[in-house]
């Protein structure tokens, strides 16, 4: 198998290592704290992002909360990451909880940071099997307010699906550079949502009318295994 993707999702609960995590956010590009993943071994992308409050998507930082992406030369690479890097080991020992979602690509358009990290692979995707997707927009600095009106509705409507298995709202940098995560039952189910949901046909509308985006990028994978739990959710559907 050739290059791979991870999504881990990362909760942190005591005071202390919650005040760790903040310092390490160092992948964040003009941070003053250096990366901590820099010149990790196979890692050709690497993101390492807080959440919004709520379901992930409010104004307000979740502290509690992160999750790391990353884009990996095969799967040897991500496994030698995940079990023997030494700054991952220092991370787990203040995780509460975490999940780690192996994931393909499928299909891939636009930009993420100036260019496109993944690589896709059309054969593999099949509209009856589980799809992962992630979205990710830089939002123009004269745009924000009105962006901000209408996400509280749409990621409403995404939480309504009864297909959606599990959804969260990402970002490198609070409030103008937004990501999502969301996992669903199969690919027809996210290909209804994305065009039959009449909330988000309007933001698509909307983001195109009114140049929302100075950069955006939509992936779409195929689930390849899962490792972890996250709040109790049941993905059972999903491997």
């Amino acid at each position: 198998m050739g290059q791979i993707t991870t999504v881990t999702l990362l909760r942190y609960q005591s005071l202390r290592a919650r005040a760790w995590i903040f310092t390490q956010m160092g992948l964040m590009p003009g941070f003053p704290f250096p990366s901590p993943l820099a010149g990790t071994e196979g890692l050709r992308f690497g993101r390492l992002m807080g959440s919004g409050a709520g379901n992930g998507f409010g104004l307000k930082p979740n502290l509690g909360v992160y999750a790391f992406v990353g884009h990996w030369d095969d799967r040897a690479a991500a496994n030698l990451f995940f079990t023997g890097h030494e700054w991952w080991q220092s991370n787990e020992e203040h995780l509460a909880e975490q999940i780690t979602f192996y994931l393909e690509a499928t299909m891939t358009h636009g930009e993420w940071g100036g260019g496109n990290p993944f690589t896709p692979q059309p054969d593999k995707h099949d509209l009856n099997a589980p799809v992962a997707v992630i979205t990710r927009a830089t939002i123009r600095p004269r745009k924000l307010v009105d962006f901000w009106r209408y996400v509280p509705k749409t990621s409403a409507s995404v939480f309504d699906h009864p297909e959606r298995k599990l959804s969260i709202g990402v970002g490198e940098y609070p409030v103008f550079m937004q990501a999502t995560f969301s996992l669903w039952t199969s690919g027809k189910a996210m290909r209804d949502f994305a065009y039959k949901s009449d909330h988000h046909a309007e933001v698509v509308r909307l983001t195109r009318e009114r140049a929302w985006y100075k950069e955006e990028m939509f992936t779409r994978f195929r689930v390849l295994e899962m490792v972890g739990e996250w709040e109790g959710a049941d993905l059972s559907e999903i491997c």
